[in-house]
C-alpha cells in the first residue's frame, strides 16, 4: 500500500488532478457535521430535510444531460480550475443559507456543478492510465476518503475552539483555492475537449443490474454521509463534538479499502469484492442499527466503508467493457442508477424516519446491500479475472 502511493504521489501532473477529489471532501466533511445545525436553524423536519436533499442528486441528473454542451466547448483543464472555485463558493453560501431558498438553489448548484467536477477529473486521470499504463483510479479515490477524514477530524476541533460550521467552510474555501492557485499549471495544461453523449438508451438486464448495485451503494454513501450526524445526535445521544465521528470512520475506512482496492481486485476477482463489499456494508448498518451506541455504531459505519470502497471502481470498470456499448455510454447508464440512489435516498430514509424512527430508516439499506450482493452474485457481466489497465473505467463522485 505504501509503495504504491508513494510512486503515485511522484507523478506530479497525476496528483495534482487527483488531488481535487480531495478538495471535493474536504468541504463534504464540514457539511456533513453542518447538516444537524442547518436543520435546526432552518426548522426542518426530517422529512422536509429528506425532501431537499433531493435537489443535489437532481442538479446531478441535470448535468448528464448538459455535459455534452458544456464539455464540447470548454477546455478541460479550464474547468477543473473554475469548477472547483465554483465548489467552494457554493458550499460557503448552502452551509451559511440564510432561508430555505438560499439553501434549496445552493443544493441544485451544488449537484450540477458536482458532476462537471466528477467528469472533467475522472476522465483525465482515466487518460493518465492509458497514458502511463499503470492503474490510478482507485489511489486516486483515496484522496477522496482522506480528505474526508481530515475534515471531519478538523470538525471537532474547530468546535472546540468556537468556531461554528459557518467559518469552517470559509476556512476550508480559502485552503483549496490556494491549492488551485499553486496546481494552475498541472490543471490548465489540459487542453482537450471532452466530447460526451447526453443521450441514454435503455440499457440491458445485466447493466441493469449494474445499475442497481451502483443505485445501493450510492444510496449508503450519501445516507451515511447525510443521516450519520443526524442519527448520532437523535438517537444515540452523542455529544455535538463527536456527531461527525461515524462519517469520520466511514471516511478513513474508504481510504483504505480504496488504496488497497488495485491490488485486492487483482488477487481476489472484482466480482467477490463486490458479493464481500455489498455483505460486509450489509452488516455494518445492521450493527449501526442494532446497537444503539456510539461505539459499536461507530465500528459499523466503518464496516460500511469497507465494504463499499471498491465496489463502484469495479462497476465502473464493468461498464467500460460493455459488448456492444461505447465506454461513456456505459458510464452514462450506471451513473443514472447511482444517481438515482442519490436522489431517492435520503428522502426516503428521511420519509421513514418521521413516520416511524431513523433506525427504521436505515434498515432499509439493510436489505438493499444484501439484495446488490445476492445480484453481484448472479451478474454476467461481473467476473473474477485479472483486470486489464488500459480498459479501467473511472469512478466518479458526484458531490
Amino acid at each position: 500500500m505504501l509503495k504504491n502511493f508513494s510512486s503515485f504521489i511522484k507523478l506530479k501532473p497525476v496528483f495534482a488532478v487527483s488531488f481535487l477529489l480531495c478538495c471535493t471532501s474536504l468541504l463534504f466533511g464540514i457539511w456533513v457535521a453542518a447538516i444537524p445545525g442547518i436543520k435546526e436553524r432552518l426548522a426542518f423536519t426530517d422529512g422536509s430535510l429528506g425532501l431537499s436533499l433531493l435537489l443535489a442528486p437532481l442538479g446531478a441528473l441535470t448535468g448528464v444531460f448538459l455535459s455534452g454542451r458544456v464539455f464540447s466547448r470548454i477546455p478541460v483543464g479550464w474547468w477543473m480550475v473554475t469548477g472547483y472555485i465554483l465548489l467552494s463558493l457554493i458550499m460557503v453560501a448552502q452551509i451559511n443559507a440564510v432561508n430555505r431558498l438560499m439553501f434549496w438553489i445552493c443544493l441544485y448548484l451544488f449537484g450540477i456543478n458536482g458532476f462537471f467536477n466528477g467528469v472533467s477529473v475522472n476522465t483525465t486521470i482515466n487518460a493518465y492510465e492509458k497514458k502511463y499504463k499503470r492503474k490510478l483510479m482507485s489511489t486516486s479515490h483515496a484522496l477522496y476518503s482522506i480528505g474526508g477524514g481530515i475534515s471531519t477530524g478538523l470538525v471537532p476541533l474547530f468546535l472546540a475552539g468556537g468556531i461554528r460550521s459557518g467559518w469552517q467552510v470559509v476556512f476550508m474555501a480559502v485552503v483549496i483555492c490556494t491549492i488551485l492557485f499553486f496546481n494552475r499549471k498541472h490543471l490548465l495544461s489540459h487542453q482537450e475537449i471532452i466530447h460526451t453523449r447526453s443521450g441514454l438508451r435503455f440499457p440491458s438486464a445485466s447493466v441493469l443490474s449494474i445499475s442497481f448495485i451502483c443505485m445501493v451503494v450510492f444510496m449508503s454513501e450519501g445516507c451515511v454521509a447525510d443521516w450519520s450526524a443526524i442519527y448520532f445526535k437523535e438517537i444515540i445521544r452523542a455529544p455535538k463534538e463527536l456527531l461527525s465521528l461515524g462519517y469520520a470512520g466511514f471516511a478513513v475506512a474508504m481510504t483504505l479499502g480504496r488504496l488497497n482496492g488495485d491490488n485486492l481486485i487483482t488477487r481476489i476477482g472484482s466480482k467477490t469484492v463486490v458479493i464481500a463489499g455489498a455483505s460486509l456494508a450489509a452488516a455494518g448498518f445492521l450493527l449501526v442499527v442494532l446497537s444503539g451506541a456510539l461505539v459499536p455504531a461507530i465500528a459499523g459505519y466503518i464496516m460500511v466503508g469497507l465494504g463499499c470502497s471498491c465496489i463502484v471502481p469495479v462497476l465502473f470498470s464493468a461498464s467500460g467493457n460493455i459488448p456492444g456499448v461505447g465506454a461513456v455510454e456505459g458510464y452514462a447508464m450506471v451513473t443514472t442508477g447511482g444517481l438515482l440512489g442519490f436522489l431517492t435516498g435520503p428522502s426516503v430514509i428521511g420519509f421513514i424516519s418521521e413516520k416511524a424512527n431513523l433506525s427504521t430508516g436505515l434498515s432499509l439499506l439493510i436489505l438493499l446491500t444484501a439484495a446488490a450482493a445476492f445480484i453481484a452474485w448472479q451478474n454476467k457481466l461481473l467476473d473474477n479475472k485479472k483486470m486489464d489497465t488500459a480498459k479501467l473505467g473511472y469512478d466518479e463522485q458526484l458531490y
